[in-house]
């Protein structure tokens, strides 16, 4: 590797640290602050939800195309999705600055299994910044056996993250206040 390629490695590195614990933190404080009078933006959890469908779709397909020698179209993709991931981060961070936490209304086995989804997507979630942004940063400076290498682990995590904040929606939605 070229000294301004590590240069750039090391530096991208050094942000994409700094951004992975700046985002669950501020999110966090962000969840408990809620805006004095405003109505709840009660609209926006099936927006989210949908976004979270498409951006599963969207690797998907972006798997697809670089398996078929897109790589154009996977590039196009993977930004879509980064760009999708953020709109869904500030989605997310507004509903809940407007509106209480909609607790989860079924019983027995259901419960567990709501929870247990829940718990390992947001853990998730939050392992998933770091992954996507050292691969993304892998293929934008051209270290394409990194970026390959890297992305065996960040595409099922972020597919799983994207489907079960799905599932997720699906299964408290019938709870939500109206």
């Amino acid at each position: 590797m070229e000294e301004s390629t590590l240069t750039k490695e090391k530096r991208f590195s050094k942000l994409i640290t700094v951004v992975s614990v700046i985002i669950p933190v501020v999110v966090a404080i962000l969840f408990g602050v809620k805006i004095p009078n405003v109505a709840p933006l009660s609209f926006l959890p099936p927006i989210y939800a949908t976004i979270n469908g498409l951006t599963a779709i969207l690797l998907l397909v972006a798997v697809w195309a670089i398996k078929n020698g897109n790589e154009s179209l996977h590039k196009k993709l993977m930004t879509t999705n980064i760009v999708l991931s953020l709109l869904f981060l500030v989605m997310y961070i507004a509903y809940h600055m407007t509106s209480d936490s909609t607790p989860f209304g079924g019983d027995g086995v259901i419960r567990y299994v709501y929870y247990f989804i829940l718990i390992t997507h947001i853990i998730l979630s939050i392992a998933l910044i770091p992954l996507v942004l050292r691969t993304y940063a892998r293929a934008y400076l051209k270290d394409y056996v990194g970026h390959r290498a890297l992305a065996r682990y960040t595409f099922p995590i972020w597919l799983y993250v994207a489907v079960t904040g799905v599932v997720v929606y699906i299964m408290i939605a019938p709870y939500y206040a109206h």
